[in-house]
């Protein structure tokens, strides 16, 4: 006899992949410079597929891309672009790839004025009373923006940076647990409240 799974998010599905990242990732905040930006860059990557497929091949992109340290990104030029567009490990998309090196750049910049990439990322985490009160699956889901991630991609945009969508940003906060959007229910939704309320933010 096994233990009952636990309750999940919907979106989590069946995959064990999925459920794994959902349970111990997706959601908990994070102040890493570095998973900001390994984040923010797969986001870019997703844009037209699905999350699970670029889940499938993290560990592919984190390979090809020097573990996503922004430094060394930032320094690719066009062989190492030659050399990403050949590796069927990811997803071989030129437009998206130049991308990610012209945001390592960028990111360059923000971590000189800011400190840290925490520190400007953190600095749109929502105030608790403009989120909303609604965790049922039906509204999370038609929640793909907000606010915050609209400001969040239009300064982005202004330095620079590219597939910084609103949505992209709004999906890039509710898995840095800038947010919590797991749905009522969900056994991951209390512990990432209590953690969401010891994390010091940058």
């Amino acid at each position: 006899m096994t233990d009952a799974e636990p309750v999940r998010c919907p979106w989590a599905g069946a995959d064990p992949l999925y459920q794994s990242y959902h349970d111990t990732e997706w959601g908990y905040p994070v102040e890493s410079d570095t998973r900001l930006f390994e984040k923010l860059c797969l986001e870019g990557f997703q844009s037209g597929l699905s999350w699970l497929t670029i889940l499938k091949k993290r560990e592919n992109f984190r390979a090809a891309f020097a573990r996503f340290d922004i430094d060394t990104v930032a320094a690719f030029d066009e062989p190492d672009i030659d050399r990403l567009l050949a590796d069927a490990g990811i997803v071989r998309h030129r437009g998206k790839i130049v991308s990610t090196i012209n945001n390592a750049r960028r990111a360059q910049a923000l971590r000189d004025e800011f400190g840290s990439l925490a520190t400007y990322f953190w600095s749109f985490e929502p105030r608790p009373e403009d989120r909303p009160t609604d965790y049922s699956w039906d509204s999370l889901r038609q929640q793909a923006t907000s606010p915050e991630s609209i400001r969040l991609s239009k300064d982005l945009k202004k330095r620079g940076f590219s597939f910084v969508g609103p949505t992209t940003c709004y999906a890039f906060m509710q898995a840095m647990g800038l947010v919590n959007d797991h749905v009522e229910g969900c056994h991951c939704r209390a512990p990432i409240e209590a953690q969401r309320a010891r994390f010091v933010r940058p």
